[in-house]
């Protein structure tokens, strides 16, 4: 009767723990939790591997939110086609890589507040003809798919031939390889492309108003407050400027940004 006993003990001790954790996780997990972060390992200035570590406008703002916030992260790199669903369904907790706040993509991500917003670049070499958007009729123009500059190709130059690939190293590797005519790129990543390969340009950059949010789960209100409550510190005591000026010192700042 002893053994029988301390089993079930044992039992009542396990069940305990098991229901413990699973509060735990029903309110969100542990304070130690660590967050998964979606993120590009080939998309410079903005998100990008270097030296083993992630790093980039959009990572490095992250990181000193989290910082601020208390938040631990682990970045994870992934295609960009793949990004959204994958926040969507739970295997990343953020998504972290100049994700432009299209009405489209609010139905399967929630966004914090806007970062910085959305700049294109259309990038060729001089012997391909290409200048801006009403050129660009009959050519080969790479995007990454499922990006801005996918959608904006298809409404501003509909009669030219997108090619489609699943991250910026692909487009680049084939436009500088003439596979492709030209390609339409996040502005930042354009200007930083032709800086390292002198034989493209960026012909026509493009200015928008859609912003930039880091994206999360539909319902995790609470991870969404602790982004935004780290933005506006970020933007506050000029860290914001910092890592602007690091990453992306030749565009320029939005008002919204602008420490006052």
């Amino acid at each position: 009767m002893r053994g029988h006993t301390g089993g079930m003990k044992k039992l009542i001790v396990t069940a305990f723990a098991a229901a413990l954790v699973a509060g735990l996780t029903a309110c969100g997990g542990d304070a130690g939790e660590t967050l998964r972060v979606g993120t590009l390992s080939d998309s410079r200035p903005n998100a990008y591997q270097e030296n083993g570590q992630f790093t980039g406008f959009d990572n490095e703002l992250l990181k000193d939110i989290a910082a601020k916030e208390g938040l631990k992260l682990e970045f994870v790199s992934t295609d960009f086609s793949a990004l959204l669903g994958s926040v969507a369904n739970g295997r990343f907790d953020i998504g972290s890589s100049a994700i432009a706040q299209t009405d489209e993509r609010k139905k399967t991500v929630a966004f914090s507040d806007p970062y910085n917003y959305q700049s294109l670049g259309i990038e060729a070499k001089a012997t391909a003809g290409i200048s801006d958007e009403n050129s660009l009729a009959g050519k080969r123009i790479g995007v990454v798919q499922g990006t801005v500059s996918d959608t904006w190709l298809a409404a501003n130059a509909p009669k030219a031939q997108a090619v489609r690939f699943p991250n910026d190293a692909a487009a680049l590797s084939a436009l500088k390889s003439s596979a492709i005519d030209g390609a339409v790129f996040d502005q930042v990543s354009a200007e930083d492309y032709a800086s390292k390969n002198p034989e493209l340009k960026v012909t026509k950059a493009i200015t928008t108003s859609i912003p930039h949010g880091y994206a999360v789960r539909k319902g995790n209100t609470e991870l969404l407050g602790k982004l935004n409550d780290g933005i506006k510190k970020a933007v506050a005591d000029g860290t914001w400027a910092k890592v602007h000026q690091q990453f992306e010192p030749n565009i320029p700042v939005p008002a919204d940004f602008k420490t006052k």
